[in-house]
């Protein structure tokens, strides 16, 4: 029997080194974009409250904060991931799911009203079970106006909170775990990633960690099942915005949001999810079911070519 052929490459370069391609492994690449993203994160922060204590006449809103943060977030992860995906992984930016095809807009929009479906389930469970109380419409209390400048504004937050957050988790994490390990530990480790980032957010426990998770799981199966990061993107968008600004649940711990349906919570913590909003909560599992299905049934015909993903 012939010895098995011996691999002469260096040890470190097959420690660093893919052995297929002249790049480095995943984790190298992963680590590195990590560090990319803090040093962009606190130069970027840096700058903001720089900028700040330059105009002392502004009042700090809570609202000034929430835009100020998200547009550090959104430079320092686009820009990070489209420096990591060309220098480090060699790969183009649209290759991590973001081509423009034929299902593009068809998978934006029906990820974004899926999760008023979702979400309008755990508001019937609530309120069939009594944990709910509804308190009227946002009309009976202020003016349309009003309401349509909130909405938009609200709007074009989550949006861009849903792009920041799916290009990270679903592209970036997502895609070089896969192929560093394999797609189930790549959508695993990418899930546990995406429930952390959160960690700093109102309200947050354990249970919520466990919703964040299996939020984080349900959108890398849109990813799965499409090869394209437009259909998480739309579910990710529209939980946000039909969580909060439609149906008047707390969005991941965030209160107070102007919402088109008002109304209160009072039941189990351990099953509407308290303070946190539905991710806490067991709510949240029957809504994820029927996400599930409905994915499923919308992709039953998707045929998953390489050119869909822009490589």
């Amino acid at each position: 029997m012939e010895a098995p052929e011996k691999n002469t490459r260096p040890v470190l370069t097959r420690i660093f080194i893919s052995a297929d391609e002249r790049r480095l492994r995943a984790g190298w690449r992963l680590g590195l974009h990590g560090f990319l993203v803090m040093c962009m994160l606190l130069l970027l922060g840096g700058l903001f409250s720089a900028g700040l204590s330059l105009l002392p006449n502004i009042k700090l809103t809570n609202t000034l904060l929430l835009i100020g943060s998200q547009a550090i977030t959104l430079v320092a992860f686009t820009v990070s991931v489209v420096i990591a995906r060309r220098f480090l992984d060699q790969r183009s930016f649209t290759s991590l799911g973001l081509g423009w095809n034929k299902h593009a807009f068809g998978d934006l929009s029906f990820g974004f009203l899926v999760p008023g479906l979702m979400m309008g389930l755990i508001y019937l469970i609530e309120w069939l079970a009594g944990w709910l109380t509804f308190q009227g419409f946002a009309w009976h209390f202020v003016s349309f106006s009003q309401i349509f400048i909130d909405l938009g504004l609200m709007f074009v937050v989550f949006i861009v909170v849903s792009w920041q957050e799916e290009l990270l988790s679903r592209g970036y994490w997502l895609q070089n775990l896969s192929e560093g390990l394999n797609q189930f530990w790549g959508a695993l480790i990418s899930s546990v990633l995406f429930a952390l980032l959160h960690l700093g957010n109102p309200h947050m426990s354990w249970y919520a960690g466990l919703g964040l998770f299996a939020a984080g799981m349900f959108m890398a199966y849109a990813y799965v099942r499409t090869r394209q990061l437009w259909l998480a993107f739309g579910l990710h968008a529209g939980w946000n915005f039909f969580e909060g600004p439609i149906f008047g649940f707390n969005v991941s711990g965030l209160e107070g949001l102007s919402a088109v349906i008002w109304q209160s919570v009072t039941g189990p913590e351990s099953i509407t999810g308290g303070a946190f909003g539905p991710e806490a909560g067991l709510v949240l599992l029957p809504a994820l079911l029927l996400g599930v299905v409905l994915i499923l049934w919308y992709t039953k015909n998707r045929v998953q070519l390489s050119s869909d993903h822009g490589i």
